[in-house]
């Protein structure tokens, strides 16, 4: 806790009738249990706790939860009472895929509509990161300066950036810098896009993830994938969790620096590990540093992690610390 400025937990999910599931993946009972102790673990070390609605898989909720103004008002109250009865002091609204032009209206009717229920609350929210071939055709500039200027934070999530997509090259999942025309992603230019719709820099975090990319048939980024056959890219924050690959995958030997992009990947010209790896993307200490640096040269608003549990190392290894990740983000975001 002492690393941190807010804890967000998660999550509770939106149901099509603006009710909420409030088990927290785990059950009805041990899950928000849970979410009040780590509210509780917050408070006591004198840092903000927020609860986490939605992500992935629950945009058909959202969009029911809010068809009506009748439906969305409901939505809001049961919001505003399981963040009161948990002792939570914010939201934050994890609405993916924020699809536009038909998200905007409703989204921004519920932050709204949340904000007037109790103007104290803290309301974050994600957004997507952009593809630098269509930065034009992601950021919607009038609705996300409007999306800005309701919450506290907007958070750029800044990973799983890479895939075998079409026209697409082997690519790091969080590059600093680098993109290009095959491989159109990186921190730098998706923040510059929202900064040039007229997004506030204070009110953008930038994503760190605490975890890889596994692909299988290469062993580098910057591979045309168009015709190759054998690739496989998986990208799973549960496998590749950073603890993993530091425990399972890490070697000097397979280690590797893009001083272009400022990002690490291990390199093996064998399948390698339980998932059978050629090229893991990750994130490490050197990288989340250059990225803190640059986010305070830049003026933004902090950072969010996706998620702190993967950066854990349950035992030490080589007698280093046991939250490496964690450490560096305190130093590079948070001090000069």
């Amino acid at each position: 806790m002492s690393l941190l400025t807010h804890v967000v937990v998660g999550r509770i999910r939106p149901r099509v009738d603006g009710t909420l599931y409030t088990d927290f993946d785990v059950d009805a009972v041990e899950g928000p249990k849970m979410a009040r102790a780590l509210a509780h673990r917050a408070h006591a070390a004198g840092k903000k706790a927020l609860l986490m609605l939605g992500g992935m898989g629950e945009y058909d909720g959202f969009k029911g939860a809010t068809e009506t103004q009748e439906k969305r008002r409901n939505f809001v109250r049961n919001i505003i009472t399981t963040m009161r009865e948990l002792q939570f002091d914010g939201v934050d609204v994890d609405w993916e895929p924020i699809l536009l032009p038909q998200d905007s209206a409703p989204l921004l009717a519920l932050l709204d509509d949340l904000r007037a229920a109790d103007e104290n609350i803290l309301i974050t929210v994600p957004v997507g990161w952009v593809n630098s071939n269509f930065a034009l055709g992601k950021v919607d500039a009038e609705f996300h300066r409007q999306l800005a200027a309701r919450v506290d934070q907007m958070n750029v999530m800044a990973y799983k950036m890479s895939g075998h997509w079409g026209q697409w090259e082997s690519w790091h999942s969080s590059a600093l810098f680098g993109e290009s025309g095959g491989h159109p992603s990186s921190v730098a230019s998706s923040v510059q896009a929202f900064l040039d719709a007229g997004v506030p820099p204070q009110r953008l975090g930038v994503g760190v993830g605490f975890f890889g990319t596994c692909w299988k048939g290469i062993t580098e980024p910057g591979t045309p994938l168009d015709g190759r056959d054998g690739i496989v890219e998986e990208q799973s924050d549960n496998a590749m969790s950073y603890a993993n690959i530091q425990s399972l995958y890490y070697s000097p030997e397979a280690y590797r620096w893009d001083d272009v992009a400022k990002a690490p990947y291990l390199s093996f010209p064998t399948a390698y590990g339980p998932q059978s790896c050629n090229y893991i993307s990750y994130e490490d200490v050197a990288s989340v540093s250059e990225k803190g640096r640059w986010a305070r040269e830049k003026g933004l608003g902090g950072s969010i992690i996706w998620t702190i549990n993967q950066g854990h190392l349950p035992r030490t290894l080589a007698g280093g610390p046991q939250d490496p990740l964690m450490q560096a983000v305190h130093t590079a975001f948070l001090k000069p």
